[in-house]
């Protein structure tokens, strides 16, 4: 009963297919006149498995549960879809975002996600299960959030590219996809 009642509080739904999950959570200040103000600053990721959709998002408040509830209002508005190809992604592809660089691989069946924090957040809650990664340059995990989705964003089905350079996937691998 308690369980319910707290889910309820936070606005969550029991026919929510998405999932929400905390990376991590800061209390900053502003120094004024009088004082210090105190607020918080929470960093989410939303995703739905099943339809391979995830977001990241930046919530302020002067509440913790505040600042989850608008983190995960915007997550939810700034979905992005993800090219799967079984249970992983279709090609490599490296992104760039200020000091961060983050490189995902394509890996066999069963190899799950080699990934640290962050980045293994984001392709988790994107349904991805077999996915490999490495981060370079800096460590902020807002940063290298934002670079995870924007490799995802840049990630293509490969009807696209055979689209685009004018020939068939068949022939582009030499079977169809």
């Amino acid at each position: 009963m308690a369980e319910n009642r707290d889910k309820r509080r936070l606005g969550k739904d029991e026919n929510d297919p998405f999932e929400e999950q905390i990376v991590k959570i800061d209390r900053v200040s502003k120094t004024v006149k009088g004082g210090k103000r105190m607020r918080f600053r929470v960093l989410v990721v939303v995703g739905n498995k099943d339809e391979g959709t995830v977001g990241v998002a930046l919530g302020k408040a002067k509440e913790i549960p505040m600042a989850i509830r608008k983190a995960v209002t915007k997550a939810k508005r700034d979905m992005v879809k993800v090219p799967i190809r079984g249970t992983t992604i279709p090609h490599d592809i490296v992104s760039r975002t200020g000091g961060t660089k983050v490189y995902l691989a394509p890996a066999v069946p069963g190899t799950g996600i080699i990934a640290g924090g962050v980045v293994r957040m984001v392709l988790e809650k994107a349904g991805l299960k077999d996915v490999i990664s490495k981060s370079h340059g800096s460590s902020n995990a807002m940063n290298l959030a934002k670079t995870t989705l924007k490799a995802i964003r840049d990630l293509k089905e490969p009807k696209e590219y055979a689209r685009s350079r004018g020939i068939s996937v068949a022939q582009m691998f030499g079977t169809e996809v």
